[in-house]
């Protein structure tokens, strides 16, 4: 049995891009006539939370107490991702942009294949995401730990006072970073880009060595207490001041990587505010990742998942 702690009084405040996931199911038995793809029977449709709310959908799935901040459209998609946080348990404060279309991302799956996948966005509305920073700010006091999940759509364009602010009410910050400009994301307590996102920022590295004194680097100019780097079959590595922490990756069939990147920085912040150490919240985010690459889509991992996981 794994030894999870208490998470029931821990609270997370989830910012950052929220999308929906829908995705059709169907059955493919023939080729289309007019050109050479296969045509998807629709049999079943379903919808999911992706983006920072399926970071948010994690940290409730984990057991804690979660309000999600973001902004939407004034569209059906909105209000489906808003029935489904809902449903969750999670408390959400969705401003609406009436300019804005609600990110959806459609996948077509046949025979437990990904066949296809159509993306609908456009960015947010300046004074909407002033009205979030305010919001954001009288938050901060009912919350232990911050996560922002920047997914490149423009609801975190307030990011560097926003970590200012948590950093000043003496709350840790858990940013999943996007892009090449990672000057925007100093002063967090820790940041976690995944093996070609570290490569974008600083280069290829021929080896660990090398890796660690990139990101070594990075850490002290970002003024980041840690840097979590997950490298895929490789596990994840951990490099704070002075230590080098890493995990294995857990030795499971992957099924599906997509959101395994929410349930790592989801798990971190759980168990982070839950009291344990960097190193010891990362033995989780492992063991977490390795369940749900096994699962279809956006997915969580459970508190009952994780306490009986086996590395």
């Amino acid at each position: 049995m794994n030894l999870v702690p208490d998470t029931s009084n821990t609270r997370i405040l989830v910012v950052g891009d929220v999308m929906l996931d829908r995705y059709w199911f169907g059955e493919v038995s023939r080729i289309s006539p007019e050109a050479p793809v296969p045509v998807v029977k629709v049999e079943r449709v379903e919808e999911r939370p992706g983006g920072a709310a399926n970071v948010a959908r994690n940290c409730a799935a984990l057991g804690a107490r979660v309000a999600l901040l973001s902004v939407v459209g004034a569209d059906e998609a909105g209000l489906s991702l808003a029935r489904l946080m809902n449903d969750s348990g999670i408390e959400c404060s969705l401003h609406e942009d009436a300019k804005l279309s609600t990110t959806v991302k459609l996948r077509v799956i046949g025979r437990q294949q990904q066949l296809l996948r159509i993306d609908f966005e456009n960015s947010p509305d300046h004074e909407v995401l002033q009205a979030k920073l305010a919001d954001f700010e009288s938050r901060l006091a009912d919350c232990d730990v911050v996560i922002l999940s920047d997914y490149g759509k423009g609801g975190l364009a307030h990011i560097t006072e926003m970590i200012a602010l948590a950093r000043a009410a003496d709350k840790q910050v858990l940013v999943d970073p996007k892009g090449e400009d990672y000057a925007r994301y100093a002063g967090a307590t820790l940041l976690t880009p995944n093996r070609s996102e570290m490569r974008q920022v600083v280069g290829r590295w021929k080896d660990d060595a090398e890796l660690e004194r990139k990101a070594m680097r990075l850490r002290e100019e970002l003024q980041l207490e840690a840097l979590l780097v997950t490298r895929s079959e490789e596990g994840m590595t951990l490099f704070s001041a002075g230590a080098v922490a890493h995990e294995a990756a857990v030795a499971r069939e992957v099924y599906d990587v997509s959101g395994a990147g929410d349930t790592v920085i989801a798990t971190l912040a759980v168990m982070l505010g839950s009291g344990l150490s960097l190193p010891q919240s990362m033995r989780q985010a492992n063991l977490a990742a390795g369940i749900v690459v096994g699962k279809l889509g956006t997915a969580t991992c459970s508190l009952q998942e994780l306490k009986t996981a086996r590395p």
